[in-house]
């Protein structure tokens, strides 16, 4: 079925291959990925785009000896394919099977562990580094993206690696024509001229001569930076210190190979400007590459169809609140960091342009712009993935806390996320979150609670956040009208005997489930800061055992805050909390991830039953 393909399982393998029978090979390898990836799911387009960069890499480069380290890693199936890893595509992103990102636990050609953006430069010099002080002639590679280019830390890793002595190479995927001008017959051209050793060793005895006259040096600099800037955007990255090469076709493999054998042989810091497109190969991909970013399994002839579901999920009850919110309130403008279709944005910027602002992928940035937009009158809503906020947290406390400024968090993902694995995983907001003065923060139990909660959210002048989970939740009735609930108080949601389940957001439908078993209390606590205090207090008094439940680490959460709570109040009662183990818990379908924690129903009555009734 794939002549080719068949007979390469390792990079040592590929190396041995006619350069002539490339192209075939990556139309074959396109095609498996194409047909692996409608059978699990998982992400195409970015990996359909970088194929023939990925074979060119291992083609040149000795991996795993020479280090590619991928940014974010989304677009990584084909280096896994080509290390070994093809059988494993089968149970791509389930439990027991391979990761949808690098992992150094994974394989020795995955040099680096990926997931979040912006980090590749950042690690590759690090190694560039180690490399250099070990003695080593491995290359470093940093591949990234021009998404990915916008955050900070990218920036701060080129200003640190253009005045290392390290041999490090950055190569700059653009599959958004966002900084590059159209390529062709002469910049391929211009590329393999900069990126020869002629071009080099000519450049490097200019600068020797001229240099016993810095003005005349000065000059002969300018006037090279000014002719490359003629036909090539790359005299911002020539000032950071590195030698810019591009941009070049990324789906040319004879000039991707040729370039990258001569970047192979120089010093120093080296950037490589590439472009390729989004779903390359596969037309409906190409016509419709956001589409086609993370997909669910599909048939390859027939390409996505429409999902029927109609239960919304809680990503389109935020989308729809945010609209509905807008056109009663003129000051609410909506804040992403580059997650338009991941957070529910995309009917907002349609209807409210003007008041919609993705900084890219920019999390921290994001944070701080919210802020400033608070100080001057307006009403910042923040749509962030749990994860994602991780990064902004300095920004959280010093920018938007300390200040006790109206920024409303939408706080997404939050809890197990499946297959996108613990790098995706938002476990930890409830616990880093609730330790920040001023903040409010609320976790819904159903959708139409999701709904009121950002409007109660909205009608704060302080920060606060209200956190879902991903997916859909129970089914429940979503209601137009928008009505603020009562900061910090809770609702008893069944009467029962001796013991109280308090449930915090998800963990509602579980524990009302687990309820029947135990003939348990079962109380929505909705908040968990402020925490209801006057209701832990009353069900100690009249229950032998509290039970919290939560989809958060159980260290530092919401059930801590319930100790705390009965701690400051000096009462004694018994206290079970449930939540998530202190390891990072692994891909897999989150129904079983959340059994396996012990989260469902089953799983609840047991740990009840294990220490009530002992």
């Amino acid at each position: 079925m794939y002549p080719l393909l068949d007979t390469i399982n390792l990079p040592s393998q590929l190396r041995k291959l006619d350069q002539k029978k490339l192209p075939q090979f990556a139309r074959e390898l396109r095609n498996f990925l194409i047909e692996s990836v409608a059978k699990t799911g998982g992400h195409l387009s970015s990996n359909l785009g970088t194929v023939e960069l990925t074979i060119a890499l291992h083609y040149v480069f000795n991996t795993p000896y020479d280090q590619l380290v991928w940014d974010v890693g989304h677009q990584t199936y084909a280096h896994k394919i080509l290390t070994g890893r093809r059988n494993g595509m089968s149970k791509l992103r389930m439990q027991g099977g391979i990761a949808g990102f690098p992992r150094r636990d994974e394989s020795e050609y995955d040099a680096f562990g990926t997931a979040h953006s912006s980090t590749s430069i950042s690690a590759a010099l690090g190694m560039a580094v180690a490399a250099r002080l070990n003695g080593s002639d491995r290359r470093a590679i940093a591949v990234i993206g021009d998404g990915a280019m916008s955050a900070g830390m990218a920036f701060e890793a080129l200003n640190n690696a253009g005045v290392m002595d390290a041999n490090l190479l950055v190569i700059l995927n653009d599959n958004d024509m966002s900084i590059s001008r159209p390529v062709g017959a002469l910049n391929n051209y211009l590329a393999k001229l900069m990126s020869g050793r002629f071009y080099a060793t000519a450049r490097r005895a200019g600068e020797k001569v001229l240099g016993v006259v810095p003005p005349m040096l000065e000059l002969a600099k300018r006037a090279e930076e000014h002719v490359k800037g003629m036909v090539t955007p790359g005299t911002l990255f020539e000032e950071f210190g590195f030698n810019y090469i591009g941009p070049i076709d990324g789906h040319d493999l004879d000039v991707l190979i040729t370039t990258l054998n001569n970047i192979k042989f120089l010093d120093g810091p080296q950037f490589l400007h590439i472009v390729t497109r989004k779903g390359a190969g596969y037309k409906v991909a190409e016509e419709d590459p956001i589409l086609y970013h993370g997909v669910g399994k599909f048939d390859p002839q027939k390409g996505i169809v429409a999902n029927l579901n109609t239960k919304p999920a809680y990503t389109q009850v935020f989308g729809e609140w945010l609209c509905d919110m807008a056109a009663q309130d003129s000051r609410l403008v909506g804040i992403t960091p580059a997650m338009r279709e991941g957070s529910g944005l995309v009917r907002f910027s349609q209807e409210y342009p003007e008041r919609y602002f993705d900084v890219g992928i920019a999390e921290q940035h994001a944070v701080t712009f919210a802020a400033g937009a608070a100080c001057d009158g307006l009403k910042p809503v923040v749509a962030i993935y749990s994860t994602f906020l991780q990064r902004a947290y300095d920004q959280l406390i010093h920018d938007v806390a300390i200040q006790n400024l109206p920024v409303v968090f939408a706080i997404d993902r939050a809890g197990l996320v499946g297959a996108d694995g613990p790098t995706h995983a938002g476990s930890f907001d409830l616990s880093y979150l609730r330790c920040i003065p001023n903040m409010t923060v609320m976790a819904p139990a159903d959708e139409n609670e999701c709904r009121q909660m950002l409007y109660t959210a909205f009608q704060l002048d302080t920060p606060s956040a209200v956190r879902y989970p991903r997916g859909t939740g129970p089914g429940v009735q979503v209601q137009k009208e928008m009505q603020a609930l009562p900061i910090g108080r809770g609702e008893i949601r069944r009467q029962g005997e001796k013991i109280a389940l308090l449930a915090f957001g998800s963990m509602l439908a579980p524990c009302l489930e687990a309820a029947e078993a135990l003939n348990a209390t079962v109380v929505n606590m909705r908040f968990i800061k402020p925490l209801d205090d006057d209701l832990v207090a009353s069900l100690a008094g009249s229950h032998d055992l509290l039970v919290t439940v939560e989809e958060n680490t159980v260290i530092g959460g919401a059930g801590s805050a319930v100790m705390e709570s009965l701690n400051s109040q000096r009462i004694d009662v018994r206290v079970l909390q449930l939540g998530l183990p202190d390891v990072f818990i692994d891909q897999g379908d989150h129904a079983q991830m959340i059994a396996d924690c012990g989260l469902d129903k089953n799983g609840i009555v047991q740990s009840v039953q294990s220490i009530f009734f002992e």
